[in-house]
């Protein structure tokens, strides 16, 4: 059981990490549409980051909830 509070627990900081990337890159890209708010790339970069952002998040989430189930078991042990 140890072994899955540790597979959990590194799937978070994972998401955690990747989150904190996806983040920043969608910031840039809202800082270039500042300057070029018509451009279709942009646009598209933009629809694609928002899209990993919420997989990521639904990640984090999952991992997140595993680690509490994972350690309540535990508590009842």
């Amino acid at each position: 059981m140890k072994d899955l509070s540790v597979l959990y627990q590194s799937q978070y900081k994972k998401a955690k990490e990747t989150l904190d990337i996806l983040e920043k890159q969608k910031a840039q890209i809202d800082f270039n549409l500042q300057s070029n708010p018509i451009c279709s790339i942009l646009h598209k970069e933009l629809r694609t980051i928002n899209l990993d952002i919420k997989i990521t998040a639904n990640e984090l989430e999952h991992a997140e909830s595993a680690i509490i189930k994972h350690n309540f078991l535990m508590q009842d042990k």
